[in-house]
């Protein structure tokens, strides 16, 4: 593709689609399985290896445990329920009475079947040996199934190429900016802060950025569609669908955040940055800057160096304890609409040091989403 007339757009519904569909992983155990075995007719063996890629379980026991659990099945003939005269034998000798050995549990019957499976297994084995499990099956009921689900809901770390897409939602004063750039440097990412991208666009006088200038002067807030134009434009450049993105300031509310879904702009990843009402007025009522060198301190945490630089500092207006305020109650009031809003989300405790912070952040953004554990549905 050229993009020397005109700036190169991957639809983001592109990289979505290939993160939900496992596309990227497809691709990369394809692309090895034909380096390492290398087939006479690859189109063919390509097609084979995608029927059998899924999670393989085997359940294996002694023949002799096999046997007994086998043999000493019985039925209720009005119920259908199964008894083991072992395990679960009842207590009503009338129940007892009407029990009945079920059709294909004779000794020889289940020796042919033991036989057929200790033929087939080895194939089977073989063919699944990248993706099989086994496990044993001579210990309680539970521990077999907890293992068996811990198997099947575990994600393999993939080697396939993976694009960030990460928001970071909080309070003022949670450190996104902050969280932002340490993640920008450390994996390359594009740090798109709203703000910063609407200022951007009046400085550039673009159309739109003419359209919003009145409201960034006036300081008040520029309409949803107008912002979501700017940053749609920003996040479908090349640079951010290669080396993925980091979103802060945007979005505010559950509005926002399916109008940027809409889009084709959805993270793989959200944090919530959480930290105490009172610990982000301090942050912010106590902060100034310095309007000579354009450094920022804070009476706390960073203290003017000299006297003569002190007395110069100077505090924005909208730091004050009222609006700092004010913009902590907007943001509760859409928190918990916004949290639903997303899937598989993490709350971060960001009342403590931002290194610490990032560390745990990038734990997450590293590792793989563990898989949903399906809902839980009553027996007919």
């Amino acid at each position: 593709m050229d993009a020397t007339a005109k700036p190169l757009r991957i639809p983001p519904q592109m990289a979505v689609y290939a993160e939900e569909h496992k596309v990227f992983d497809i691709l990369q155990k394809m692309v090895q399985k034909l380096l390492i075995d290398r087939p006479e007719d690859p189109i063919q063996y390509l097609l084979d290896h995608l029927r059998k890629d899924n999670d393989e379980v085997v359940l294996e026991a002694p023949d002799i445990v096999l046997i007994e659990r086998n043999m000493g099945k019985r039925t209720d003939p009005t119920t259908g329920e199964v008894y083991h005269t072992s395990f679960d034998w009842p207590d009503d000798p009338a129940v007892q009475r009407n029990l009945v050995e079920p059709e294909g549990i004779t000794e020889e019957e289940t020796g042919q079947n033991l036989l057929r499976y200790h033929r087939n297994i080895p194939g089977i084995l073989q063919i699944f040996s990248n993706i099989l499990r086994q496990i044993n099956a001579d210990q309680p009921c539970m521990d077999v199934l907890s293992q068996v689900l811990t198997f099947v809901l575990s994600k393999p770390r993939s080697l396939a190429p993976y694009t960030p897409r990460i928001l970071l939602c909080g309070p003022p004063g949670s450190g996104r900016s902050l969280q932002a750039a340490l993640l920008a440097k450390r994996y390359d990412l594009v740090n798109i802060s709203c703000g910063q991208v609407l200022k951007e666009a009046v400085a550039d006088q673009t159309k739109i950025g003419q359209l919003i200038e009145p409201y960034i002067e006036n300081a008040q807030q520029v309409p949803d569609n107008l912002v979501l134009r700017i940053l749609a434009d920003r996040l479908s450049r090349l640079e951010c669908s290669t080396n993925g993105w980091v979103l802060h300031g945007f979005p505010r509310d559950v509005e926002q955040a399916g109008m940027l879904s809409d889009a084709g702009f959805v993270p793989n990843r959200v944090f919530f940055l959480d930290i105490p009402d009172d610990v982000a007025v301090e942050r912010l009522s106590l902060r100034m800057t310095d309007p000579v060198s354009g450094e920022r301190y804070h009476s706390l945490y960073k203290p003017a160096p000299r006297v003569e630089v002190h007395k110069r500092l100077q505090r924005n207006p909208a730091d004050s304890e009222e609006k700092v305020q004010a913009r902590l109650d907007m943001y509760h009031a859409n928190a918990d609409d916004l949290e639903e809003f997303y899937d598989d989300i993490f709350h971060v405790n960001a009342d403590q040091d931002p290194y610490t912070v990032s560390e745990f952040i990038e734990s997450c953004v590293v590792n793989p989403l563990p898989k949903s554990v399906p809902e839980e549905r009553p027996l007919p």
